[in-house]
């Protein structure tokens, strides 16, 4: 599949910006064949617009046939075959099995979705007749249903180009709804967003979808995406991404004259907290899960376990030094960007310089561009309560233990 670089704004690709990125390989940092356009102002809100004409007749359409869109939206991303994992590889390092499998997960809630459809109890419908005869006061016909709002705004995350992206969780549930979807698609992989949205827009022909239904707009500013949740006639946000760029937007949501709601999927430190008699009886194992779940993915889930809290002791010495010899172990990749990077690498270099701070884990690297090594610190309880910056997550293969009596 030629890649255009453009916007679709519903079925019609469309590239006014004058503004151009590229998408970058993270093993090599070599930026990829086509360029993309930035999107602008207009470009959003003709977006927009057309989602909104395009939203009566959408939230119209029967269960069945909607149930049939998602279907076909599964179908043909599947039809894309090697070409998108290969492109998704190329634009993110996550390995092909990886993508092989998040691809059938996408696939997978599109069709999950349209069995709901079809099941139709998602709608809560409830009759409250009336009763004219109830004393002290009639109560009155009550009916109450859940309804599509009308056009939604989804941004694709940077860890999960496929399940969490263009046709991912969020988009799914939006067109199950009856709501038409404009996503503002990750600068980290503008080239597999693109796959994935001519294959929404090619299932929407293909089932006489109205246009409009679904665009794509693309950007690398943070701009694009402002003027997005901005926009009067968009009316839920849905963002999977780090607790900085969800505040951003649910901050902007707010401040609109008529609030929307942001169902944001934010960054998270993941607490662990281990017992003293766990600690005695599984605490090599315990260790060696730990150790996976820091460095799983280049520690780019938002499940990574970034805190762990453990009383001292020789259980707790004993378990540090399997932990750290297990972590010394791992050869980590690249990471997605070269921003990913640099965050991470400043924020473990905040710990590192910190006096009160002692890292016990260093971990090799692949040596390929934008890889990092991981890295374990720990702490003392009466420290960590005077240094609230150490709850913030550093994104990565990173975390600290928090020993106290």
């Amino acid at each position: 599949m030629e890649l255009l670089g453009t916007q679709y704004i519903g079925s019609t690709p469309q590239a006014s910006g004058k503004e151009m990125f590229h998408a970058v390989d993270p093993r090599s940092g070599e930026s990829l064949t086509t360029e993309f356009h930035e999107a602008l102002e207009e470009e959003v809100d003709e977006a927009v617009l057309l989602a909104e004409k395009a939203f009566k007749a959408y939230s119209e359409i029967s269960s069945e046939v909607r149930a049939g869109f998602l279907e076909a939206i599964a179908a043909e991303i599947e039809s894309l075959g090697h070409s998108l994992l290969q492109r998704a590889e190329s634009e993110t390092s996550l390995p092909f099995p990886r993508l092989q499998g998040e691809r059938g997960r996408t696939m997978n809630q599109l069709k999950l979705f349209a069995q709901v459809i079809r099941e139709g109890s998602w709608v809560d419908a409830r009759i409250d007749t009336a009763l004219p005869d109830r004393k002290p006061l009639a109560r009155p016909d009550i009916r109450h249903m859940l309804v599509p709002l009308g056009p939604v705004a989804v941004f694709g995350a940077s860890n999960f180009p496929l399940a969490f992206s263009v046709a991912g969780g969020d988009t799914a549930s939006a067109l199950a709804a009856g709501c038409p979807v404009v996503v503002k698609g990750h600068p980290a992989h503008p080239g597999t967003s693109e796959m994935v949205a001519r294959a929404i827009l090619t299932a929407a022909e293909k089932t006489g979808m109205p246009d409009g239904v679904f665009s794509l707009v693309q950007g690398q500013s943070h701009q694009v995406g402002s003027w997005l949740v901005k926009h009067p006639l968009i009316q839920a946000v849905g963002f999977t991404g780090s607790f900085r760029g969800g505040k951003a937007l649910f901050d902007i949501a707010n401040r609109r004259e008529v609030p929307i709601p942001v169902f944001a999927e934010m960054g998270s430190t993941n607490p662990v907290f281990i017992l003293p008699e766990v600690l005695k009886t599984r605490g090599e194992a315990i260790a060696a899960g730990l150790a996976s779940s820091i460095t799983l993915g280049v520690g780019q889930f938002c499940t990574n376990p970034g805190l762990t809290f453990l009383q001292d002791g020789q259980e707790q010495s004993e378990f540090s030094n399997t932990l750290a010899e297990k972590i010394n172990q791992q050869v980590m990749g690249p990471m997605l960007t070269a921003g990913i990077k640099a965050a991470f690498e400043e924020g473990t270099r905040e710990l590192t310089d910190d006096p009160t701070v002692e890292r016990i884990a260093l971990g090799k690297n692949s040596g390929e561009v934008n890889s990092v090594s991981a890295q374990v610190f720990v702490v003392g309880f009466e420290d960590f309560r005077q240094r609230p910056e150490w709850s913030h997550e550093v994104f990565g293969p990173s975390s600290i233990l928090v020993k106290g009596d």
